[in-house]
Protein backbone atom coordinates (compact mmCIF):
# COMPACT_ATOMS: atom_id res chain seq x y z
CA UNK A 1 0.00 0.00 0.00
CA UNK A 2 1.07 3.37 -0.82
CA UNK A 3 2.58 5.90 2.32
CA UNK A 4 3.79 8.41 0.45
CA UNK A 5 2.09 12.11 0.86
CA UNK A 6 2.34 13.65 -2.63
CA UNK A 7 -0.72 15.91 -4.15
CA UNK A 8 -3.06 13.75 -5.59
CA UNK A 9 -4.79 14.35 -8.74
CA UNK A 10 -7.73 13.03 -9.45
CA UNK A 11 -10.80 13.94 -12.10
CA UNK A 12 -8.15 16.56 -13.26
CA UNK A 13 -8.37 18.13 -9.17
CA UNK A 14 -5.27 18.32 -7.61
CA UNK A 15 -6.11 17.28 -3.84
CA UNK A 16 -3.16 18.46 -1.21
CA UNK A 17 -1.92 16.55 1.96
CA UNK A 18 -4.38 17.42 4.70
CA UNK A 19 -6.77 19.30 2.17
CA UNK A 20 -10.46 18.37 1.88
CA UNK A 21 -12.16 18.39 -1.57
CA UNK A 22 -15.29 17.45 -3.41
CA UNK A 23 -14.78 17.09 -7.33
CA UNK A 24 -17.20 15.90 -10.18
CA UNK A 25 -17.51 12.42 -11.45
CA UNK A 26 -19.53 13.91 -14.71
CA UNK A 27 -19.76 12.05 -17.80
CA UNK A 28 -23.21 13.33 -19.60
CA UNK A 29 -26.11 16.04 -18.61
CA UNK A 30 -29.43 14.56 -18.55
CA UNK A 31 -31.19 14.75 -22.01
CA UNK A 32 -32.84 18.21 -21.13
CA UNK A 33 -29.28 19.38 -20.85
CA UNK A 34 -29.25 20.01 -16.98
CA UNK A 35 -25.85 19.13 -15.40
CA UNK A 36 -25.45 15.94 -13.26
CA UNK A 37 -23.14 16.55 -10.81
CA UNK A 38 -21.94 13.09 -8.95
CA UNK A 39 -20.09 13.95 -5.47
CA UNK A 40 -16.42 12.42 -5.10
CA UNK A 41 -15.58 13.52 -1.88
CA UNK A 42 -12.00 13.36 -0.76
CA UNK A 43 -10.59 13.68 2.54
CA UNK A 44 -6.46 13.72 3.00
CA UNK A 45 -4.19 13.61 6.16
CA UNK A 46 -1.10 15.71 6.32
CA UNK A 47 0.38 12.45 7.28
CA UNK A 48 1.32 9.60 4.54
CA UNK A 49 -0.65 6.33 4.66
CA UNK A 50 -2.85 4.24 2.58
CA UNK A 51 -6.09 5.16 0.26
CA UNK A 52 -9.26 3.55 1.16
CA UNK A 53 -12.22 4.17 -1.45
CA UNK A 54 -16.17 3.62 -0.63
CA UNK A 55 -18.17 3.03 -3.62
CA UNK A 56 -22.25 2.85 -3.18
CA UNK A 57 -24.90 2.97 -5.96
CA UNK A 58 -24.04 0.82 -8.54
CA UNK A 59 -27.12 0.20 -8.97
CA UNK A 60 -29.65 2.84 -8.60
CA UNK A 61 -32.35 1.08 -6.52
CA UNK A 62 -29.50 -0.03 -3.89
CA UNK A 63 -30.18 2.73 -1.69
CA UNK A 64 -28.99 0.99 1.84
CA UNK A 65 -25.20 1.31 0.71
CA UNK A 66 -25.83 5.11 0.02
CA UNK A 67 -27.01 5.29 2.96
CA UNK A 68 -24.04 3.55 4.93
CA UNK A 69 -21.43 6.29 2.86
CA UNK A 70 -23.69 9.35 3.94
CA UNK A 71 -22.98 8.40 7.47
CA UNK A 72 -19.39 7.84 7.32
CA UNK A 73 -19.51 11.40 5.57
CA UNK A 74 -21.66 12.61 8.23
CA UNK A 75 -20.36 11.88 11.26
CA UNK A 76 -16.59 12.67 10.05
CA UNK A 77 -15.49 9.11 9.92
CA UNK A 78 -14.30 9.52 6.44
CA UNK A 79 -11.56 12.12 7.89
CA UNK A 80 -8.32 9.99 7.90
CA UNK A 81 -5.93 10.10 10.64
CA UNK A 82 -3.28 9.19 7.92
CA UNK A 83 -3.66 8.39 3.97
CA UNK A 84 -6.50 9.42 2.36
CA UNK A 85 -10.20 8.37 1.59
CA UNK A 86 -12.08 8.43 -1.13
CA UNK A 87 -15.92 7.97 -1.08
CA UNK A 88 -18.39 8.05 -3.93
CA UNK A 89 -21.69 7.51 -2.18
CA UNK A 90 -23.63 7.32 -5.90
CA UNK A 91 -21.83 5.90 -9.29
CA UNK A 92 -25.26 4.93 -10.89
CA UNK A 93 -26.79 8.91 -10.29
CA UNK A 94 -28.62 8.18 -13.70
CA UNK A 95 -30.75 4.89 -11.91
CA UNK A 96 -30.74 6.63 -8.64
CA UNK A 97 -32.54 9.50 -10.20
CA UNK A 98 -35.06 7.40 -12.07
CA UNK A 99 -35.48 5.15 -8.89
CA UNK A 100 -34.09 2.42 -11.43
CA UNK A 101 -31.27 -0.33 -11.14
CA UNK A 102 -29.95 0.28 -14.22
CA UNK A 103 -28.55 3.22 -16.81
CA UNK A 104 -30.93 4.97 -18.95
CA UNK A 105 -29.66 3.04 -21.05
CA UNK A 106 -30.45 0.06 -20.08
CA UNK A 107 -27.84 -1.66 -19.04
CA UNK A 108 -26.69 -2.90 -15.82
CA UNK A 109 -23.14 -0.78 -14.94
CA UNK A 110 -21.85 -3.91 -13.48
CA UNK A 111 -21.60 -6.09 -16.01
CA UNK A 112 -19.77 -3.53 -18.44
CA UNK A 113 -16.68 -3.09 -16.67
CA UNK A 114 -14.16 -1.77 -17.59
CA UNK A 115 -15.86 -0.08 -19.85
CA UNK A 116 -14.99 2.10 -22.92
CA UNK A 117 -14.47 5.88 -23.68
CA UNK A 118 -16.54 5.60 -26.43
CA UNK A 119 -19.34 3.07 -25.76
CA UNK A 120 -22.65 3.28 -23.96
CA UNK A 121 -23.01 6.04 -20.83
CA UNK A 122 -23.01 3.25 -18.28
CA UNK A 123 -19.47 1.75 -20.34
CA UNK A 124 -18.07 5.07 -20.17
CA UNK A 125 -18.83 5.74 -16.14
CA UNK A 126 -17.05 2.40 -16.04
CA UNK A 127 -14.29 3.50 -17.81
CA UNK A 128 -13.78 6.57 -16.13
CA UNK A 129 -13.95 4.95 -12.80
CA UNK A 130 -11.70 2.72 -13.38
CA UNK A 131 -9.10 5.10 -15.14
CA UNK A 132 -9.40 8.14 -13.37
CA UNK A 133 -10.43 7.16 -9.71
CA UNK A 134 -9.68 3.37 -9.09
CA UNK A 135 -5.51 3.75 -9.71
CA UNK A 136 -5.40 5.52 -6.24
CA UNK A 137 -6.81 3.35 -4.59
CA UNK A 138 -5.00 0.57 -2.08
CA UNK A 139 -8.40 -0.81 -1.10
CA UNK A 140 -12.28 -1.17 -2.54
CA UNK A 141 -14.85 -1.52 -0.20
CA UNK A 142 -18.06 -1.78 -2.54
CA UNK A 143 -21.67 -1.30 -0.66
CA UNK A 144 -24.66 -3.06 -2.27
CA UNK A 145 -28.23 -4.96 -1.20
CA UNK A 146 -30.54 -7.94 -2.15
CA UNK A 147 -32.69 -7.00 -5.04
CA UNK A 148 -36.60 -7.57 -6.13
CA UNK A 149 -37.12 -7.92 -2.42
CA UNK A 150 -34.89 -10.61 -1.16
CA UNK A 151 -33.56 -8.73 1.66
CA UNK A 152 -29.60 -10.33 2.65
CA UNK A 153 -28.38 -10.44 5.98
CA UNK A 154 -24.86 -8.39 6.37
CA UNK A 155 -22.40 -10.37 4.34
CA UNK A 156 -18.87 -9.81 2.37
CA UNK A 157 -18.57 -11.58 -0.74
CA UNK A 158 -15.10 -12.19 -2.82
CA UNK A 159 -14.02 -15.42 -4.21
CA UNK A 160 -12.11 -17.73 -2.45
CA UNK A 161 -8.22 -18.66 -1.22
CA UNK A 162 -8.34 -14.97 -0.89
CA UNK A 163 -5.95 -15.06 2.61
CA UNK A 164 -5.54 -10.96 2.41
CA UNK A 165 -9.41 -10.44 2.12
CA UNK A 166 -10.14 -12.88 4.82
CA UNK A 167 -8.01 -11.05 7.59
CA UNK A 168 -9.88 -7.97 6.50
CA UNK A 169 -13.35 -9.52 6.69
CA UNK A 170 -12.45 -10.75 10.23
CA UNK A 171 -11.67 -7.44 11.33
CA UNK A 172 -15.01 -5.83 9.50
CA UNK A 173 -16.76 -9.11 11.21
CA UNK A 174 -20.06 -9.48 8.88
CA UNK A 175 -22.04 -12.05 10.41
CA UNK A 176 -21.12 -13.48 7.16
CA UNK A 177 -18.64 -14.49 4.44
CA UNK A 178 -20.06 -15.70 1.70
CA UNK A 179 -16.97 -17.06 -0.63
CA UNK A 180 -18.54 -16.29 -4.28
CA UNK A 181 -17.05 -16.47 -7.99
CA UNK A 182 -16.08 -12.99 -9.69
CA UNK A 183 -18.71 -12.77 -11.95
CA UNK A 184 -17.94 -11.83 -15.77
CA UNK A 185 -17.45 -7.65 -16.20
CA UNK A 186 -18.30 -7.14 -12.72
CA UNK A 187 -16.37 -4.22 -10.86
CA UNK A 188 -14.78 -6.78 -8.49
CA UNK A 189 -13.69 -8.70 -11.39
CA UNK A 190 -12.09 -5.59 -13.06
CA UNK A 191 -10.79 -4.60 -9.30
CA UNK A 192 -9.26 -8.27 -9.39
CA UNK A 193 -7.69 -7.97 -12.33
CA UNK A 194 -5.84 -4.95 -11.45
CA UNK A 195 -4.73 -6.40 -8.27
CA UNK A 196 -7.06 -4.15 -6.39
CA UNK A 197 -8.12 -5.84 -3.29
CA UNK A 198 -12.14 -5.27 -2.54
CA UNK A 199 -14.60 -5.80 0.06
CA UNK A 200 -18.19 -6.19 -1.74
CA UNK A 201 -20.68 -5.72 1.10
CA UNK A 202 -24.34 -7.25 0.55
CA UNK A 203 -27.00 -6.57 3.42
CA UNK A 204 -30.89 -5.51 3.11
CA UNK A 205 -33.11 -5.47 -0.17
CA UNK A 206 -33.75 -2.70 -2.80
CA UNK A 207 -35.44 0.56 -2.09
CA UNK A 208 -35.32 0.51 1.91
CA UNK A 209 -32.87 1.53 4.68
CA UNK A 210 -32.70 -0.69 7.35
CA UNK A 211 -30.65 0.34 10.65
CA UNK A 212 -29.32 -2.83 11.39
CA UNK A 213 -27.55 -3.52 7.80
CA UNK A 214 -26.32 0.15 7.83
CA UNK A 215 -24.70 -0.15 11.34
CA UNK A 216 -23.22 -3.27 10.40
CA UNK A 217 -21.53 -1.65 7.48
CA UNK A 218 -20.84 1.47 9.17
CA UNK A 219 -19.10 -0.50 12.16
CA UNK A 220 -17.59 -2.22 9.76
CA UNK A 221 -15.87 0.20 8.09
CA UNK A 222 -14.55 1.95 10.86
CA UNK A 223 -12.60 -1.33 12.46
CA UNK A 224 -11.10 -1.63 8.91
CA UNK A 225 -9.88 1.73 8.89
CA UNK A 226 -8.91 1.36 12.66
CA UNK A 227 -7.06 -1.73 11.18
CA UNK A 228 -4.92 0.26 9.20
CA UNK A 229 -3.86 2.48 11.09
CA UNK A 230 -6.76 5.45 9.92
CA UNK A 231 -9.43 5.74 12.13
CA UNK A 232 -8.76 8.85 14.23
CA UNK A 233 -9.22 7.94 18.17
CA UNK A 234 -12.46 10.07 18.55
CA UNK A 235 -14.46 7.21 16.83
CA UNK A 236 -14.92 4.39 18.96
CA UNK A 237 -15.06 1.12 17.31
CA UNK A 238 -16.27 -1.97 19.02
CA UNK A 239 -15.46 -5.24 18.42
CA UNK A 240 -17.75 -8.01 16.49
CA UNK A 241 -20.59 -9.79 18.94
CA UNK A 242 -19.65 -12.95 17.00
CA UNK A 243 -16.96 -14.60 14.90
CA UNK A 244 -18.29 -14.10 11.12
CA UNK A 245 -19.19 -17.24 9.44
CA UNK A 246 -17.26 -18.46 6.11
CA UNK A 247 -19.86 -19.43 3.77
CA UNK A 248 -18.09 -22.17 0.83
CA UNK A 249 -21.07 -23.26 -0.44
CA UNK A 250 -25.11 -22.43 -0.38
CA UNK A 251 -28.11 -22.87 -2.31
CA UNK A 252 -31.45 -21.02 -3.46
CA UNK A 253 -34.68 -22.94 -1.96
CA UNK A 254 -37.55 -22.29 -4.47
CA UNK A 255 -40.96 -22.06 -4.27
CA UNK A 256 -43.35 -25.34 -5.33
CA UNK A 257 -46.06 -23.29 -5.37
CA UNK A 258 -47.47 -20.09 -6.55
CA UNK A 259 -49.12 -17.81 -4.03
CA UNK A 260 -49.32 -15.76 -1.27
CA UNK A 261 -45.74 -15.77 0.54
CA UNK A 262 -44.52 -15.34 4.60
CA UNK A 263 -41.60 -16.37 5.86
CA UNK A 264 -41.89 -17.28 9.21
CA UNK A 265 -37.69 -17.11 10.59
CA UNK A 266 -35.88 -14.62 10.71
CA UNK A 267 -32.87 -13.42 8.36
CA UNK A 268 -30.13 -15.02 9.89
CA UNK A 269 -31.32 -18.27 11.77
CA UNK A 270 -30.24 -21.67 12.00
CA UNK A 271 -32.23 -24.12 10.63
CA UNK A 272 -32.66 -27.64 10.18
CA UNK A 273 -33.69 -29.90 7.43
CA UNK A 274 -37.37 -30.12 7.27
CA UNK A 275 -38.09 -26.91 9.92
CA UNK A 276 -40.75 -25.10 8.56
CA UNK A 277 -39.43 -22.27 7.64
CA UNK A 278 -42.51 -19.84 6.11
CA UNK A 279 -45.78 -21.26 4.21
CA UNK A 280 -47.55 -20.30 0.70
CA UNK A 281 -51.55 -19.71 0.70
CA UNK A 282 -54.30 -18.82 -1.78
CA UNK A 283 -56.17 -15.65 -1.59
CA UNK A 284 -59.41 -17.88 -1.41
CA UNK A 285 -58.31 -19.27 2.04
CA UNK A 286 -58.84 -22.98 0.25
CA UNK A 287 -54.73 -23.85 0.10
CA UNK A 288 -52.00 -23.60 3.03
CA UNK A 289 -48.69 -25.15 2.18
CA UNK A 290 -46.08 -24.91 4.97
CA UNK A 291 -42.28 -23.88 3.59
CA UNK A 292 -40.10 -26.78 5.06
CA UNK A 293 -36.11 -26.35 5.01
CA UNK A 294 -34.54 -28.73 1.84
CA UNK A 295 -30.97 -28.60 4.21
CA UNK A 296 -29.68 -27.42 6.99
CA UNK A 297 -27.79 -24.35 7.45
CA UNK A 298 -28.12 -20.66 8.20
CA UNK A 299 -30.67 -18.68 6.39
CA UNK A 300 -28.68 -15.78 4.86
CA UNK A 301 -31.72 -14.42 2.14
CA UNK A 302 -35.46 -14.26 2.52
CA UNK A 303 -37.73 -12.92 -0.06
CA UNK A 304 -40.30 -10.44 1.51
CA UNK A 305 -42.32 -10.22 -1.70
CA UNK A 306 -45.94 -10.98 -0.84
CA UNK A 307 -46.78 -12.57 -3.87
CA UNK A 308 -44.38 -15.52 -5.26
CA UNK A 309 -44.98 -17.50 -8.03
CA UNK A 310 -43.67 -21.53 -8.51
CA UNK A 311 -39.95 -21.32 -9.19
CA UNK A 312 -38.66 -17.85 -7.38
CA UNK A 313 -36.56 -17.90 -5.07
CA UNK A 314 -37.76 -17.57 -1.22
CA UNK A 315 -34.56 -18.55 0.92
CA UNK A 316 -30.80 -18.93 0.71
CA UNK A 317 -29.74 -21.37 3.20
CA UNK A 318 -26.05 -22.21 3.64
CA UNK A 319 -25.02 -25.63 2.72
CA UNK A 320 -21.09 -26.11 3.54
CA UNK A 321 -19.30 -23.58 5.76
CA UNK A 322 -15.59 -23.52 6.23
CA UNK A 323 -14.08 -25.02 9.53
Amino acid sequence: MSTENEPLVILNQTVKPGESKEVNFSVANLHTSSPVNVPVIIERSKKPGPTVLFTAGIHGDEVNGVEIIRQLIAKGINRPKIGTIICIPVINIFGFINLKREFPDGRDLNRVFPGSPNGSLASRVAHKLINEVLPHADLIIDFHTGGSGRFNAPQLRYAKDKKDLDILAKVFGPPFVLYSKNLSKSFRTTCNKLGKPLLLFEGGKSFHIDETITNSGVNGSKRVLKHMGMLKTVFKSSKPKKECIFIIDSKWQRAKYSGMFKASVAIGTQVIKEDIIGNITDPYGKFNYFVRAVSSGYIINVNESPIVYQGDALFHITTRLKK
